[in-house]
Formats: C-alpha cells, sequence, structure tokens
C-alpha cells in the first residue's frame, strides 16, 4: 500500500519544489527542506507517482507518471508563492531540468543535485556499466521483468551511522522511510528512457542551475553526469564538486553544504527576480556562496 509521505512548509513567497530519487522518498529531501524553510523559503516535498509503496506499485508507473506527478505538484506550489525553484536528487534532478526545459518561464533556478544519466559509479557492478541500455529491450520484449538490481553498500552513502539507519529501513521494508532495497528493472527502463529525453532537452533548459556532486560517487560519475549538465545547459551554472559524501548528498556528511548553497543560490536568484534583472546579466561571481 502506497503511504503518503510528502510534506508542505509554509514560508514566504519564495518556493522550492523538491524531487526524490527513483525508488526513494520524499525524506531524502528533507533535511534540505527544512534548512530551506528555517530561510524564509517555502517548501514542498513532493512525492512521485508509484514511490512509497512496494516493487509491483512502482511498476505500474512509467516515467510519463513520474513527470506528470511533478508537474501537478509545481502547478500545486504556483497557487502560494510567486517564484518557484525546483531541486531534485539523482533521477529528481532529471525530472527537475525537465520541469525546467518545458516551463523556462516559470522556473527560476534548479538545484541539480547528483544528476543520474548513467549508473556507472566506482560501486556499480561492470554489468551494469555495460549492460543498462538493454533494460529497455527487455521490457519491450518482456523479459526479466520480475527481476531488480538488489542495492548494497554503501548505499549511495559515505556517513557509517545514517548509512545503518537507511539501510536497516531499507531491508526492512519501509519503504516510505527509506525508498525500496531494488531498483526493478522495468522502473530501471523507465529511467534509462527519461534519461534520453532529457539529455536532448538540456539546452532547453535557461533557468540558472545549481550543480552539486560527489566527486567520490558509488552511482553515478560526475564527469558523464554532472559535468554534461553543465556543459549542455543554457543558462548559467555553478558546480559545486563534494569531497566528503557519495551518492545521497542531501542526506551524507555535507548536507549541511547542500543547504548552504541552495539557500545561498535561491536567496540570490528571488532578488533578482524582484530587482528584475535578466538571467542574462547574471555572472558567476554573483551566483557564488561561501562553503
Amino acid at each position: 500500500m502506497i503511504q503518503d509521505s510528502s510534506y508542505f512548509m509554509p514560508g514566504n513567497r519564495n518556493g522550492v519544489l523538491l524531487i526524490h530519487g527513483l525508488t526513494g522518498t520524499p525524506n531524502e529531501m528533507r533535511i534540505v527542506a527544512k534548512g530551506l524553510n528555517k530561510a524564509g523559503f517555502t517548501v514542498y516535498g513532493m512525492q512521485l507517482a508509484g514511490h512509497c509503496g512496494d516493487e509491483a506499485d512502482l511498476c505500474k508507473t512509467t516515467w510519463q507518471d513520474w513527470y506528470k506527478s511533478v508537474e501537478d505538484a509545481a502547478d500545486f506550489l504556483a497557487e502560494k508563492v510567486d517564484n518557484i525553484f525546483v531541486a531534485g536528487l539523482s533521477m529528481g534532478a532529471l525530472l527537475s531540468l525537465k520541469l525546467a526545459a518545458e516551463r523556462p518561464e516559470q522556473i527560476k533556478g534548479v538545484g541539480v543535485f547528483g544528476p543520474t544519466f548513467k549508473y556507472d559509479g566506482w560501486s556499480m557492478p561492470l554489468w551494469a556499466k555495460k549492460l543498462f541500455f538493454l533494460l529497455v529491450w527487455f521490457k519491450k520484449v518482456g523479459i526479466f521483468q520480475q527481476t531488480s538490481f538488489i542495492e548494497k553498500p554503501p548505499y549511495g552513502l559515505k556517513d557509517e551511522r545514517i548509512r545503518a539507519t537507511v539501510s536497516e529501513s531499507m531491508l526492512n521494508g519501509d519503504s516510505a522511510a527509506a525508498g525500496l532495497a531494488g531498483n526493478p528493472f522495468p522502473a530501471l527502463a523507465e529511467m534509462q528512457l527519461l534519461a534520453k529525453l532529457v539529455r536532448k532537452q538540456l539546452p532547453q533548459v535557461t533557468s540558472p542551475c545549481l550543480i552539486m556532486h560527489s566527486a567520490h560517487d558509488d552511482v553515478a560519475n560526475i564527469n558523464t553526469n554532472a559535468r554534461l549538465v553543465e556543459k549542455y545547459v543554457s543558462g548559467p551554472t555553478k558546480l559545486v564538486v563534494l569531497n566528503d559524501s557519495y551518492h545521497l548528498i542531501t542526506i551524507d556528511r555535507q548536507r549541511r553544504d547542500v543547504i548552504k548553497e541552495s539557500v545561498c543560490f535561491f536567496e540570490k536568484l528571488a532578488q533578482n527576480t524582484t530587482n528584475n534583472y535578466s538571467v542574462e546579466s547574471l555572472q558567476e561571481t554573483e551566483l557564488s556562496c561561501p562553503l
């Protein structure tokens, strides 16, 4: 049974929509949400369609369903605020970029946290790095549809204490709190389709992007994921490389850095909007925030 784990934190007229990753939960964005809300932002931690239930629930949905839930969440938040920013983790980062590409007038800035176009981090098995592209074909012909890629340590977390807490909840089946322990092949196939589409849409992203990625990401290599975004989006970018975290940077050791950078970045953009500056006028120095 799918549980509603979304949350809404009222604040000022500047809103941030937070999007979790594939098989994840809004909880992986909650620490950042609290930090943003403490700084005054209105925050909506949304829940993607099919998530926070079991694998069967997830496999009933497609990337179109996930994106539709993002659009609905953006519409909900738009009723509460004047300016909307969006930030996502892993697949949530891709959905954030897609929303910005398709709603350039509405989305004032994007937080791109650990974007994952390819599963090519150091902990991923060789077969996964080489053969994930076959998952779309598997789904099309209807084979291996009951198979899942089971996550193994370090589960995207360098902090051993947090890793132990998250893995215990995940392995005990508490998907609403910590997400699923396995990544079903059908869902991974949908992820591949989404990644292919969003990559083509990157030049349509004109909103400023704060890109944060671990240099030691165990799931998604920084060079083939974060730097891809930096290279191809059309809007101003700021890339922040984290050196003491793994994939789940919103809850790992440098989560406070993610909060500080996000607050500073979105506050500068909100001020820019209030003063009617153009996106083109933004310089890298204006987007810089001290850690």
